[in-house]
């Protein structure tokens, strides 16, 4: 003990207690030919042998040549009779299996140690000759590994069936011939042998579902010694559960159940952890799983009560309710020594709790929250925000502590999480918005890390000037333009433009402000605030929206393309914005990202679906005069997956034209398909104008095939259809295993389901951040109006979401959630039409037997408002 006092004390004290911290590579193998020496001296050799694995597992890399020196040298140490010896010799064995060459050389040695009548060696010695068999090998050392695994020597049998199960990856049709033998070990009553039996077993079967279900249902009946042997039974049995459709009244859940009840208490962990991460448990199947993770929660035993309570406190996301049982036991856990333990308690009863128990749980959390880790805290955080969700009410006291948490010290995540929750809480809950944005003002005044101060600005930009007070904003984000880097300067004159082009009022202190950046070091800083003062001195409220308020909702990689594309072929008319294909990502606004703290920013812009699919698409040639493709649908089956022919249909809708494309999949193994296309019969106004066939079509490799339709020109307004299908080919018999085809082949079609072309393939989501504005910049010229009783709708919340997915238009303004007990609501939606022109949707709903809706659409594009306005009714 005085021992160990004195090495913690010199680790505390900076000195080193490793003695194998700067090895030499060199001189490690140098003193590796001490194994030539006669006699041997097994201490010293030990010593070498340490080191040299000691350096593999550093990573340190040996070359083949002096891998290869030191095991021949090493293979002198089989001389000596010293077991300690001759175990450092496995080990270094077995790492030294894939460096080295010729390894193989010291079978016939191990497998006389394998076979021999020193128990000590046996079990190492099997594992190390495993280590080194391969395919060809093994044949002949498996009439000993046979014998191995039935040995009456425990570690001996366990060590060849932990063997078997590494030998399953290379040498699988070997080991299922063992299966006697494991099937024999299994009713071993030493409990590792059993463990390790079952599951070579249960691998040697894995891919016989039925198989499978048997081994599952003889030692589910049986009476077994090892705990880890139930645990494994508990995992298969629970993958089964998952495949099959019998659901809780499996006999395969009732023997989890069972296990519920089981003398060990690893077992009924087990058990338990199971049943809870089962989708779609009721409240009733809980309830048992529930009950034991409560009684383990006053366990004296620091491991049971943390994995009951980290189990519990999983189990709260979904089902609060059933957990609100353990409430008692929970909070006694609060005090508990371990912090890791007192944390999840007071996290899951944040999740479980009533909104009376808020600031009682509060002050709790503050008295042990400087003594944890940034790991722990951030679970908190993550609590504290989503008890803010469900008592909203609660917001003041709960973003108070979170404010406070942000003036602590901590790291860039645990800030981050802080600031993705006062974010979330702002956008949820429209009352925490100002005391949310002064406590994000104070942050900034003295925050370190850059990306969190570029989104801050960002958020006040946004939200800040359309305050009862905006003005108030205007200092701290100044502040930054004066005392920050290039980057927070950057975003800070973005985020001043843009009070600026809200509020009349503080557009002139914002022009002064803008000015003084305009001889600023950074050129980014620079040319913004250039950019920004030229558009705000000509008082235009469609420039404000246009280039300051609402930014380009384009694809970065279509941008690129596009200019690329215009400067290789000179031309005398202007660059069109509405060439470039418009942002297709899910937009949201500002969101809390769900960032893995060691992600690596990418060093360029991903392409997205929709760029690929253009790309794939201007490589035919029959497409390339249709023009930038404006919008790709996600896929929709028209076949069910277990067919004979599975096809997918993708919609990609140009100016003029839609083609759809149809992914087809042949799943017959002794028929080609060739010549693969699909019949499409249009609705009226609507042409096909070209087909391009898959040209084959063999087993299980996807084909693409190709139907080009062009929309109506007589009557612009007829967008929506229905399109029968068949699917039409060449079939040519093959052989099910060389894949040969027949020479002569015969017409064939197969009748799929029919694709609908809405207004929605029309319409490309885009966010305006500040709809007030996009809608006065649009302007009345093209406005319709119209009122509608939506009957087959009860509540707000259905017509929203009905109207949402209806129109395929982007909610702006977080207006596609209601607030509750409300009977009235407005909905603002935000799109571009096919053809690049603007469409704004704002939706009154009202509710009283029924809902009403008062509908009215502005567009750039007469007919574009008309189609939208119509499509309604």
């Amino acid at each position: 003990m005085l021992g160990l006092r004195r090495d913690k004390k010199d680790e505390e004290d900076g000195f080193s207690v490793n003695p194998f911290n700067n090895l030499e590579k060199t001189a490690v193998l140098q003193e590796a030919r001490t194994f030539n020496e006669t006699p041997i001296n097994p201490r010293k050799c030990c010593h070498i042998l340490t080191k040299v694995l000691y350096m593999l597992n550093q990573g340190e890399h040996i070359q083949t040549t002096e891998a290869t020196e030191t095991f021949f040298a090493m293979t002198k140490l089989f001389q000596s009779q010293d077991v300690t010896l001759r175990r450092m010799v496995y080990l270094t064995i077995k790492e030294m299996a894939d460096i080295a060459e010729d390894v193989i050389i010291v079978t016939s040695s191990l497998t006389k140690d394998m076979t021999g009548k020193e128990d000590m060696y046996r079990a190492a010695a099997i594992r190390a000759l495993c280590r080194i068999t391969d395919s060809t090998m093994l044949q002949s050392i498996e009439r000993y590994m046979k014998q191995a695994i039935v040995d009456k020597v425990h570690s001996v049998s366990s060590a060849a069936l932990t063997s078997s199960l590494h030998l399953m990856r290379s040498s699988s049709d070997v080991v299922k011939r063992w299966v006697n033998e494991a099937t024999e070990a299994a009713s071993s009553d030493n409990i590792m042998v059993q463990y390790h039996a079952i599951g070579v077993l249960y691998h040697i079967k894995k891919n016989d579902r039925l198989g499978v279900s048997k081994l599952v249902s003889k030692f589910t009946k049986q009476s077994l010694r090892s705990p880890y042997a139930y645990c494994l039974l508990i995992r298969i049995a629970t993958k089964l559960l998952e495949e099959e459709s019998e659901g809780r009244d499996s006999p395969l859940f009732d023997f989890i159940e069972s296990c519920l009840r089981h003398k060990s208490e690893l077992v009924i962990y087990e058990a338990a952890h199971a049943i809870v991460n089962m989708p779609n448990t009721s409240a009733r199947e809980l309830a048992p799983a529930i009950s034991v993770l409560q009684l383990f929660c006053s366990s004296p035993k620091p491991t049971l009560r943390f994995a009951a309570v980290r189990t519990l406190n999983k189990v709260a996301m979904k089902h609060p309710a059933a957990v609100a049982a353990c409430n008692l036991d929970l909070e006694n856990l609060i005090t508990d020594v371990n912090r890791s333990i007192a944390t999840l308690a007071i996290t899951t009863l944040l999740k479980t709790g009533s909104e009376s128990s808020v600031d009682r749980l509060m002050k709790q959390i503050s008295t042990f929250m400087s003594e944890i880790s940034d790991e722990f805290k951030i679970v908190v955080v993550q609590a504290i925000r989503s008890l803010c969700l469900k008592f909203p009410r609660k917001h003041s006291v709960m973003m108070n502590f979170l404010a406070s948490m942000l003036r602590d010290e901590g790291g860039f995540d645990y800030k981050r999480a802080i600031v993705d929750s006062l974010i979330g809480i702002i956008e949820e809950n429209p009352e925490a918005k100002e005391a949310g944005l002064a406590h994000l003002c104070e942050f900034i005044e003295d925050c370190e890390h850059t990306v969190l101060a570029t989104r801050i600005l960002h958020l006040l930009g946004r939200e800040g000037p359309r305050t009862q007070t905006p003005s108030k904003y205007i200092r701290f984000i100044y502040n930054r333009v004066i005392l920050e880097n290039a980057a927070v300067r950057a975003a800070a004159v973005s985020a001043l433009a843009k009070f600026g082009a809200h509020c009349e009022e503080l557009m002139p202190s914002v022009v002064v402000l803008l000015s003084r950046s305009l001889l600023d070091t950074d050129d980014e800083v620079r040319d913004r605030a250039t950019f920004y003062l030229n558009v705000l001195k000509q008082s235009n409220k469609q420039l404000n929206s246009a280039y300051i308020l609402n930014g380009l909702n384009v694809s970065v990689v279509g941008l690129e393309r596009a200019l690329h594309s215009y400067t290789q072929e000179p031309s005398e008319t202007q660059f069109d914005m509405k060439s470039v294909p418009l942002a297709t990502q899910p937009i949201t606004e500002q969101k809390a990202a769900e960032v893995t703290p060691t992600a690596k920013a990418p060093d360029k812009v991903a392409a997205t679906r929709q760029d690929i699919y253009a790309e794939q698409l201007a490589a035919i040639p029959d497409f390339q005069a249709l023009g930038p493709l404006f919008k790709s649908s996600s896929a929709v089956q028209l076949t069910e997956s277990e067919t004979e022919y599975v096809v997918r249909c993708i919609k990609h809708t140009f100016a003029s034209h839609i083609v759809f494309q149809f992914d087809c999949t042949n799943t017959l193994n002794d028929q080609i398909l060739e010549n693969v296309t699909v019949q499409m019969e249009p609705s009226e106004g609507f042409e096909v104008a070209a087909y391009i066939p898959a040209a084959s079509l063999p087993y299980g490799q996807p084909g693409i095939t190709y139907t080009c339709v062009a929309l109506p020109e007589d009557d612009p307004t007829a967008v929506i259809g229905t399109f029968s299908n068949t699917l039409k080919f060449l079939v040519k018999d093959c052989d099910p295993n060389t894949g040969e085809p027949d020479e002569e082949g015969y017409e064939d079609e197969y009748v799929l389901e029919d694709v609908e072309v809405t207004i929605s393939d029309h319409i490309q989501k885009v966010l305006k951040p500040n709809f007030a504005a996009s809608w006065d910049e649009v302007g009345e010229e093209y406005q319709m109006e119209d009122t509608y009783a939506l009957s087959s709708v009860k509540t707000l919340e259905d017509a929203v979401k009905n109207i949402v997915d209806h129109m395929g238009m982007q909610p702006c303004e977080r207006s596609d959630k209601v607030p509750a007990d409300k009977s009235a609501h407005t909905l603002f939606l935000a799109g571009v039409y096919r053809g690049g022109h603007d469409v704004l949707v704002r939706a009154r709903l009202a509710v009283d037997d029924g809902v009403t809706m008062q509908i009215t659409v502005r567009s750039s594009d007469e007919t574009a408002a008309e189609v939208i306005a119509a499509s309604v009714g």
